[in-house]
Protein backbone atom coordinates (compact mmCIF):
# COMPACT_ATOMS: atom_id res chain seq x y z
CA UNK A 1 0.00 0.00 0.00
CA UNK A 2 1.79 3.27 -0.51
CA UNK A 3 2.73 5.85 2.12
CA UNK A 4 0.05 7.88 3.19
CA UNK A 5 -2.59 5.42 1.38
CA UNK A 6 -5.60 3.80 3.66
CA UNK A 7 -7.28 0.68 3.42
CA UNK A 8 -10.23 2.00 1.80
CA UNK A 9 -7.64 3.30 -0.57
CA UNK A 10 -6.22 0.80 -1.65
CA UNK A 11 -6.59 0.08 -5.53
CA UNK A 12 -5.52 -3.16 -7.00
CA UNK A 13 -3.52 -3.82 -10.55
CA UNK A 14 -4.75 -7.58 -11.48
CA UNK A 15 -1.72 -9.71 -12.73
CA UNK A 16 -3.70 -9.70 -16.62
CA UNK A 17 -3.57 -5.90 -15.94
CA UNK A 18 0.26 -6.10 -14.93
CA UNK A 19 0.85 -8.51 -17.80
CA UNK A 20 -0.21 -6.26 -20.26
CA UNK A 21 1.32 -3.12 -19.53
CA UNK A 22 4.40 -5.12 -19.16
CA UNK A 23 3.93 -6.13 -23.00
CA UNK A 24 2.98 -2.71 -24.04
CA UNK A 25 5.95 -1.68 -22.19
CA UNK A 26 8.31 -4.41 -24.54
CA UNK A 27 6.80 -3.27 -27.52
CA UNK A 28 7.12 0.32 -26.88
CA UNK A 29 10.65 -0.25 -25.94
CA UNK A 30 10.00 2.15 -22.68
CA UNK A 31 10.31 0.36 -19.51
CA UNK A 32 9.13 3.88 -17.52
CA UNK A 33 5.81 3.49 -18.85
CA UNK A 34 2.70 3.32 -16.22
CA UNK A 35 -0.36 3.27 -16.72
CA UNK A 36 -2.42 5.61 -15.31
CA UNK A 37 -6.43 5.62 -14.29
CA UNK A 38 -8.17 8.82 -13.88
CA UNK A 39 -11.86 9.52 -13.19
CA UNK A 40 -13.97 12.71 -15.24
CA UNK A 41 -17.30 13.65 -14.98
CA UNK A 42 -19.43 13.41 -18.09
CA UNK A 43 -20.45 9.67 -19.19
CA UNK A 44 -23.54 8.02 -19.89
CA UNK A 45 -23.62 7.06 -16.08
CA UNK A 46 -22.00 10.82 -14.38
CA UNK A 47 -18.01 9.59 -14.22
CA UNK A 48 -16.26 8.13 -16.86
CA UNK A 49 -13.30 6.08 -16.62
CA UNK A 50 -9.68 7.38 -18.73
CA UNK A 51 -6.84 5.10 -19.45
CA UNK A 52 -3.41 6.63 -20.51
CA UNK A 53 0.14 5.06 -20.60
CA UNK A 54 2.52 7.58 -18.48
CA UNK A 55 5.80 7.73 -17.69
CA UNK A 56 5.45 11.02 -15.34
CA UNK A 57 4.07 10.86 -11.76
CA UNK A 58 2.79 14.03 -10.45
CA UNK A 59 2.79 15.25 -6.80
CA UNK A 60 -0.64 14.30 -6.22
CA UNK A 61 -0.17 11.07 -7.64
CA UNK A 62 -0.37 7.62 -5.95
CA UNK A 63 1.46 4.99 -7.11
CA UNK A 64 0.40 1.32 -7.21
CA UNK A 65 2.59 -1.96 -7.91
CA UNK A 66 2.10 -4.98 -9.43
CA UNK A 67 4.85 -7.28 -10.49
CA UNK A 68 6.75 -4.30 -11.35
CA UNK A 69 4.16 -2.72 -13.31
CA UNK A 70 2.71 0.91 -11.67
CA UNK A 71 -0.84 2.16 -11.47
CA UNK A 72 -1.19 5.66 -11.29
CA UNK A 73 -3.98 7.36 -9.97
CA UNK A 74 -4.05 11.43 -9.01
CA UNK A 75 -5.96 12.33 -5.56
CA UNK A 76 -9.39 12.98 -6.81
CA UNK A 77 -9.36 9.96 -8.77
CA UNK A 78 -8.77 7.62 -5.96
CA UNK A 79 -11.53 9.33 -3.59
CA UNK A 80 -14.08 7.72 -6.39
CA UNK A 81 -11.88 4.34 -6.45
CA UNK A 82 -10.83 3.08 -3.23
CA UNK A 83 -11.52 -0.69 -3.50
CA UNK A 84 -11.15 -1.07 -6.91
CA UNK A 85 -9.37 -3.71 -8.75
CA UNK A 86 -8.18 -2.95 -12.24
CA UNK A 87 -8.25 -5.74 -14.93
CA UNK A 88 -7.73 -6.38 -18.53
CA UNK A 89 -9.96 -8.96 -20.05
CA UNK A 90 -10.38 -10.61 -23.30
CA UNK A 91 -13.48 -11.70 -24.80
CA UNK A 92 -15.63 -11.45 -28.31
CA UNK A 93 -16.10 -8.12 -28.05
CA UNK A 94 -12.61 -6.90 -27.83
CA UNK A 95 -9.71 -6.15 -24.87
CA UNK A 96 -10.00 -3.66 -22.80
CA UNK A 97 -8.59 -2.52 -19.44
CA UNK A 98 -12.04 -2.51 -17.02
CA UNK A 99 -12.29 -1.42 -13.21
CA UNK A 100 -14.07 -2.92 -10.74
CA UNK A 101 -15.33 -0.35 -8.53
CA UNK A 102 -17.11 -1.35 -5.21
CA UNK A 103 -17.90 2.78 -4.91
CA UNK A 104 -19.87 2.63 -7.72
CA UNK A 105 -23.81 2.33 -7.47
CA UNK A 106 -24.81 1.97 -11.03
CA UNK A 107 -22.33 1.00 -14.59
CA UNK A 108 -23.19 1.90 -18.02
CA UNK A 109 -23.80 -0.90 -20.70
CA UNK A 110 -20.03 -0.92 -21.51
CA UNK A 111 -18.20 -0.21 -18.42
CA UNK A 112 -16.76 2.94 -18.82
CA UNK A 113 -18.58 4.95 -17.06
CA UNK A 114 -20.42 4.89 -13.47
CA UNK A 115 -22.09 6.82 -11.03
CA UNK A 116 -22.21 6.73 -7.05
Amino acid sequence: MPDGATAEHNVSLSDSAAKRVAEIRSAEGNDALMLRLAVLGGGCSGFQYKFDLDETVNDDDHVFENAGTKLVIDDVSLGLLGGAVIDFKQDLGGAFFAVENPNATANCGCGASFSI
